[in-house]
């Protein structure tokens, strides 16, 4: 992918919380300047080294709600304690810059986003969702662990969920069974250069 295009894709990629999401978008963004992410608003206070802007829009909950209010936000949700939630502005504005646009969210934000692409063309036309998910639950409670962020008892509950997220892997256009990041990047690659092929997407062919 090089370049502004005039049939850009609005790639969406969900995952259980700890299932290498976070990890395959910056492989992805690195892989392909023509991509941009979607920068998402968040509740929850900066990590170390996150920056307002370019990581997460930084807000507070009467800031965010405001915004809910105003129906600003294509899609939001509150996990584990955090609101997070899409500006409409910053996926619309981005895709009529004719750039292609991934936007990385938990699996009940990829199902509003299907829900809202239903009864508007424009989404409808550029969505392509992926799911991304460990082979096992066992596998994934290791990353969790391994990661070193979570108490015992906030992975289970992770874990509680995920069981359920993966439960929805059926409504995505895409699953990728994590194996290595190398071999998750490149079935990713395969999916972007397979919907840039797709007929819908392309102009009338001339010969």
């Amino acid at each position: 992918m090089s370049g502004p295009n005039s049939h850009p894709l609005l790639v969406v990629l969900s995952a259980p919380s700890g299932g290498g999401k976070t990890t395959l978008a910056k492989k992805l963004l690195a892989a392909n300047p023509s991509l941009t992410r979607a920068v998402t608003c968040t509740t929850r206070a900066p990590r170390k080294g996150e920056k307002d802007g370019v990581d997460y829009y930084f807000l507070d909950a009467g800031s965010f709600l405001k915004r809910v209010q105003a129906g600003n936000f294509l899609e939001h949700a509150t996990v584990f304690g955090n609101s997070y939630g899409t500006l409409k502005s910053e996926i619309l504005g981005k895709l009529r810059q004719g750039r292609d646009v991934l936007l990385v969210v938990d699996v009940q934000g990829a199902a509003t986003i299907r829900e809202r692409a239903q009864d508007d063309a424009e989404l409808k036309q550029t969505l392509v969702q992926v799911f991304l998910t460990p082979p096992s639950l066992e596998i994934l409670e290791a990353r969790l662990k391994r990661r070193g962020t979570d108490s015992p008892a906030v992975i289970q509950k992770r874990l509680g969920v995920a069981r359920q997220e993966i439960a929805q892997w059926k409504n995505f256009d895409y699953l990728i069974i994590s194996t290595s990041i190398r071999e998750d990047l490149r079935r990713m690659q395969a999916v972007l250069e397979a919907e840039k092929m797709r007929v819908k997407r392309l102009p009338p062919l001339v010969i």
